[in-house]
């Protein structure tokens, strides 16, 4: 909490102010009362855009980064911490309080604004430079959070003088006028960011537009009422630096367009044909055509690469659907590529689809690479899809349902599938299982995150269903799939998956005899990757549940 100061003791002018201008009331165009509510709303607006800055550096850092959570604690530790550093050195700015909040009001603009675009180019053109450069992202987004908190601390102090010479009163009272309206502009810029500019505008223009309207606003107060407290230097300097901020700041709008392309291609490479944000997450399709694979990619994380998909999706889908499969429910898997595989068994009456992103689907449907790729899965009438989240599906569905449930779902790792791990989850996958019926879970990478694998197999066994470890690697090399996002090239390495098969009695990974065959699984190379899971494992680790995730 910032502490509130008393009103400047008397002193001789400061250089940047007009003969006498902090000793007495400001000499304001415009009535007190008219003065004070102006102030009042200068404090509201640029309050909501320092929330702004805040809110974008959160989410910018998590889908860059992953680990919102980690992320989240950085940006506001280190913000928090600033504005404290930030209020204290401001007292040497109150006797220039109307030039100094004008110069800070610039310059929050012009680093907040551009914040988003420099992070994003960071991450684009360096990610995969290595050596000093593999931390370049965090150590840009700890010194944004450092310099916006410093400058958005450094305002309170300068805006409580500000206040006072429009019109003295009580410590007390000016303080619970300046945090009321600072704590609304909070709220409405809070409410702006996820519900207007973000689905709006995007992550960079909405950091930019924020940045405009703060330098305009600040700009618009110091210049505006307080224009005779400045020297004519001072004035000047301001209305310069405020029109180079704003130039600033609408080139980089004009050019936003051209940046994100350039920085899709540098970090998907030029084959990156369809990317579009639906409102749940961005979605990149690179390749597919001109006999190229096919790469998909969910927040900037491969999640599916054509080089060696079938490996994947075999190994997820055919050992559970060993036995009854006459009703399959699949989570996830809005690409259509495991409703593929289900598909090639005879026998399947009915294939439901709880995919949270409609987005994805349609694409699955529509692009011509990737349904092609899926064999055009969604246009079977056997085939339903419902968009919704899959827990709170699970909790509305009928028990004893489905005699297989795939969950191919992202990364254990990432935190907006924790719960999609939890005890809690898999309690509601058994429940929707029918006698005999059978579980497969996509657990994550076994060989770069044993941890992770083992976790989520001790979190099946704890929701009451007994467990066979298996898994499946990659021959070929590409780029790494995983929690964290992977700009091309970075990591050039051998990928392998790690599954879960669960049922009410012990289950065992094979192959149906009377199935069809995979073009790539067999049953050498499944008890093989069955045996090497079963090499990894870590025993005594706990589960993970809703209030106590251990990803």
């Amino acid at each position: 909490m910032i502490e509130p100061h008393a009103p400047a003791p008397p002193r001789s002018p400061a250089p940047g102010s007009a003969p006498g201008g902090p000793d007495g009331p400001a000499r304001l165009p415009v009535r007190p009362g008219t003065g004070r509510f102006l102030v009042l709303a200068g404090v509201f607006v640029c309050a909501a855009c320092g929330l702004v800055y805040e809110l974008e550096l959160v989410a910018l850092a998590s889908y860059l980064m992953g680990d919102s959570v980690t992320q989240a604690s950085v940006v506001l530790s280190v913000m928090v911490f600033a504005m404290g550093i930030g209020s204290l050195a401001a007292k040497r700015l109150r006797g220039l309080a109307a030039a100094g909040f004008g110069a800070v009001e610039a310059t929050l603009a012009l680093v907040g604004g551009c914040s988003a675009m420099a992070l994003y180019a960071v991450f684009a053109w360096t990610g995969d430079w290595g050596g000093m450069w593999a931390n370049g992202p965090r150590c840009l987004l700890v010194a944004f959070s450092l310099a916006i908190g410093l400058l958005i601390g450094a305002e309170v102090p300068l805006l409580m003088e500000l206040i006072q010479r429009v019109r003295r009163q009580d410590a007390g009272g000016a303080v619970a006028d300046l945090f009321a309206a600072d704590y609304v502009g909070a709220l409405v810029g809070g409410l702006a960011f996820p519900f207007l500019l973000l689905p709006f505008l995007g992550q960079l223009t909405g950091a930019l537009l924020t940045g405009a309207v703060n330098t305009v606003v600040g700009g618009a107060l110091v210049l505006g009422l307080f224009r005779r407290d400045l020297t004519r230097r001072a004035r000047w300097l301001l209305l310069i630096g405020n029109g180079l901020v704003l130039a600033v700041l609408a080139s980089a709008a004009v050019l936003v367009d051209d940046f994100e392309q350039a920085a899709r291609q540098a970090m998907y490479g030029e084959d990156a044909r369809v990317a579009l944000q639906t409102g749940v997450k961005e979605v990149v399709l690179a390749g597919g055509t001109d006999g190229r694979p096919l790469d998909i990619y969910f927040d900037g994380r491969l999640r599916v690469s054509g080089r060696d998909e079938l490996r994947f999706h075999e190994a997820l889908v055919h050992p559970a659907m060993t036995g009854p499969h006459a009703r399959v429910l699949i989570l996830g898997g809005g690409d259509g590529l495991a409703v593929r595989e289900v598909l090639r068994h005879s026998g399947v009456d009915r294939v439901d689809v709880v995919e949270l992103d409609a987005e994805v689907v349609r694409l699955a449907r529509t692009d011509p690479a990737l349904s092609a790729l899926n064999e055009h899965a969604f246009g079977d009438p056997r085939v339903r899809v419902t968009t919704a989240d899959a827990f709170n599906w699970l909790r509305g569905a009928t028990p004893a349902t489905y005699d297989v449930v795939v969950s191919d779902l992202p990364d254990p790792s990432i935190t907006a599938s924790t719960k999609l791990y939890s005890q809690e989850f898999y309690g509601l996958a058994r429940r929707v299982l029918a006698p005999g019926g059978r579980l497969v879970v996509h657990a994550g990478p076994v060989a770069a995150c044993p941890r992770v694998y083992w976790t989520v197999e001790a979190t099946v066994r704890a929701a009451g269903l007994r467990t066979a470890p298996y898994g499946t690697g990659s021959r070929r090399t590409g780029a790494r799939a995983g929690p964290d996002r992977t700009p091309a090239g970075r990591f050039r390495a051998l990928r392998d998956w790690g599954f879960v098969l669960a049922a009410r009695t012990d289950p065992r990974p094979r192959l149906d005899p009377d199935g069809p065959r995979p073009s790539v699984l067999t049953e050498a190379s499944l008890a093989a990757g069955e045996r090497a899971t079963r090499r990894t494992r870590i025993r005594g680790l706990p589960a993970s549940t809703l209030v106590h995730p251990r990803y």
